[in-house]
């Protein structure tokens, strides 16, 4: 299948960062700054994929959202989504390794980065402030309240975003109704270029399931209101995701508005949110930290696929 392209962002260099900001803006220090090497990687994976790809939208700051399909077009299809949350980052690097383990069975989709505008204010901070106009720089700036950008995890709208999708919006325990590092719940339900993206690209893929990568606690959540027989598959399927990982399959109250919540409620589909890496871990994950969460979420998406 060719692959598809957003017109936004169609013909861009995406592994050296070209389009990404206004020309205005455009000067040797912004291309390190886009290709800082979590988001450098991420593209450069995704422009050296042989298999079918495509971009599914942009993000605030134009940034292209990337996808990329391995397996075949039978039962069972999936999506996989990473760092919606900034601070997350480290869940975009466990997607490529689950992207070359492939599939035994149906297929996947992997959106490994859903929130790059925020990953980059996350990981450089100032450095990406200056390459963005000065009123959305000073916007952020009063957000977060100083220069340390480690622990955002909104995007460039200060919109947390998995706390945007329709499902029980501004309904959680922890929603805030205004701009925020993290939590706000945005104007609207999909208010946000990201979460709209990822719901069209849902709504044409059409998945049997869904699967969110989240950093921390070793937890995974499945359960939103679901009843009866639904109920019944999604605790079984969730056990066996808890067998492979070691996790906590875990049931949680007061949230609201998330990509998962969204797709139990809205598609009637099992949805799973894991949250990667021992919660003795702090904020924001590193690198270093990838290890033991490779050994035990590598073969996850495999795993999802046979008990679907």
């Amino acid at each position: 299948m060719a692959q598809k392209e957003d017109p936004v962002v169609k013909g861009r260099n995406l592994s050296q960062g070209e389009g990404f900001i206004k020309a205005e803006h455009k000067s040797e220090e912004s291309r390190t700054i886009f290709c800082m090497d979590i988001v450098k990687k991420v593209y450069r994976f995704y422009e050296s994929w042989q298999g079918e790809k495509r971009i599914i939208g942009a993000s605030v700051c134009g940034l292209p959202l990337v996808a990329v399909f391995v397996g075949r077009h039978s039962y069972p299809q999936i999506i996989v989504q990473y760092s919606i949350h900034a601070r997350e980052w480290v869940t975009a690097l466990l997607a490529q390794e689950q992207i070359l383990r492939g599939l035994n069975r149906g297929g996947a989709w992997f959106v490994p980065m859903v929130n790059p505008d925020g990953v980059l204010l996350s990981v450089t901070g100032e450095a990406f402030l200056r390459q963005i106009p000065p009123w959305r720089a000073e916007f952020l700036r009063q957000i977060n309240g100083s220069g340390d950008f480690g622990l955002w995890k909104a995007n460039a709208n200060a919109v947390d975003l998995n706390v945007n999708f329709s499902a029980g919006w501004g309904m959680g325990e922890s929603n805030v109704f205004m701009p925020a590092p993290e939590n706000y719940i945005g104007r609207r339900a999909f208010s946000e270029p990201e979460t709209r993206a990822l719901k069209r690209f849902t709504q044409d893929i059409c998945p049997d399931a869904t699967l969110s990568y989240h950093t921390k606690g070793e937890e995974i959540y499945w359960e939103y209101g679901q009843k009866g027989e639904a109920l019944a598959r999604d605790e079984r399927i969730a056990a066996a995701l808890a067998e492979e990982t070691g996790y906590a399959a875990t049931k949680i109250t007061g949230s609201g508005g998330g990509y998962k919540d969204w797709c139990i409620r809205e598609k009637g589909i099992p949805a799973f949110t894991i949250e990667a890496g021992s919660d003795a871990l702090k904020h924001p994950l590193k690198e270093c930290d990838l290890a033991p969460i490779l050994v035990k979420n590598r073969d996850v998406v495999r795993r999802l696929a046979e008990a679907l």
